[in-house]
């Protein structure tokens, strides 16, 4: 089969993206699904800062690689073996293709798949295998057992998650990774219990996602930290009982004030050390700080060695939202349903797949929180 494809060839391209195009919109072979997998017909995916980190080689991944992982689609052939999905279901791709063999998928952990995890830096699908190929027949690596930016790709059978068809496709495409990731982190990692204080620093989809799951848990008063205006508002929008800009504020000084002391639950999404650092102070004794984003491999993070023991603070990582995806992702779609996770609140515009990587310059200059590319299958179903 042939279909249309955005591949990344290099890292590092330099800004505005929409001048340099580091992703080339190509045909492409894509192969029948083998055993275990599946063939999507992927309607919408999401631009995410995962995506982003690959373009500019914060995080690097082999080339060339058709790159997306937020996305949702309509299963069009599967593979032999194949149970757990038939053609025709709408799916939401899981980032993390989990074996369920594993150790840490036998103890409810597939976030942390290891064979998974050697697939996505592999730049393969679960089983090793790659099925794309470019015009030339060299193949092309996938991205997260994903590849969303293509009208059609092929994924292990753990990498998608069967949904309720009414949903329409452009909303089911943020739980792909932004609601999950967020959410989960608040639910799964944390456990946040009603009337704990919390405090969110970064404000893109995964850390106003955040804000939605702890207004759904019942914490208060939640704090929402940014440099941006835009993402401010929205925050309050989405449930912040107070939000903090920190180019004006200490944020640290402003959590500590308001909470206290320091929230008791801490989240940092934005992908830094320092922000990191920022929560980590801004977290009180006996508290939790949760780092969810994805700082370049070679940060380190530095915090009072002392204040783990003498405060007994705990720091927890949070990857994927500590997720089980055919567990939580029905289960937050669920809670969207019920009216507690406002999702389509995050969503700023609608892209044609050549105008991606304009698309990736407004997410880098922090002008929007979520961008999703309408690729075809019904989108808006």
């Amino acid at each position: 089969m042939r279909t249309q494809a955005a591949v990344l060839r290099q890292m590092g391209a330099p800004r505005p993206y929409a001048e340099s195009r580091p992703l080339q919109v190509e045909e492409v072979a894509v192969a029948p699904p083998g055993p275990g997998e599946v063939l999507v017909e992927v309607a919408v995916a999401g631009l995410c800062h995962s995506d982003l980190s690959v373009i500019d080689g914060s995080r690097p991944r082999p080339l060339p690689m058709v790159l997306g992982h937020e996305a949702a689609g309509i299963v069009r052939e599967v593979g032999p073996g194949v149970e757990e999905v038939r053609v025709g279901d709408h799916v939401v791709f899981s980032f993390v293709p989990a074996c369920g063999r594993c150790a840490y998928c036998a103890v409810g952990r597939p976030a942390l798949c290891e064979p998974g995890a050697r697939a996505n830096t592999d730049g393969t699908l679960l089983g090793g295998a790659r099925r794309f190929a470019d015009g030339h027949g060299a193949p092309l690596h996938h991205h997260l057992g994903v590849s969303a930016f293509s009208q059609y790709t092929v994924a292990a059978s753990g990498s998608v998650v069967p949904v309720d068809p009414t949903l329409p496709l452009e909303t089911a495409a943020l739980f792909g990774c932004a609601v999950t990731t967020g959410v989960g982190a608040v639910v799964n990692t944390a456990q946040v219990p009603a009337g704990s204080a919390v405090a969110v620093f970064g404000l893109g989809g995964v850390g106003l996602s955040v804000v939605m799951g702890a207004r759904a848990a019942g914490a208060t008063p939640i704090l929402a930290v940014d440099v941006v205006p835009e993402k401010l508002a929205r925050a309050r929008i989405l449930g912040a009982s107070m939000v903090v800009d920190a180019r004006e504020t200490d944020p640290v000084e402003a959590v500590r004030d308001v909470t206290g002391g320091g929230a008791a639950y801490v989240f940092e999404s934005a992908g830094n050390e320092t922000v990191l650092e920022q929560a980590y102070r801004a977290t009180r004794r006996g508290g939790m700080t949760v780092a969810i984003g994805l700082p370049h491999p070679d940060r380190r993070l530095s915090v009072p060695a002392v204040s783990l023991a003498a405060e007994e603070r705990t720091v927890r990582g949070s990857y994927m939202g500590s997720a089980v995806p055919r567990r939580d992702i029905p289960r937050f779609i669920a809670m969207h349903r019920a009216g507690l996770l406002p999702v389509e609140r995050l969503l700023d515009a609608r892209l044609t797949l050549a105008e991606i990587n304009a698309g990736f310059d407004a997410l880098a200059a922090g002008q929007v929180v979520r961008q999703v590319v309408r690729l075809g299958g019904r989108a808006g179903d």
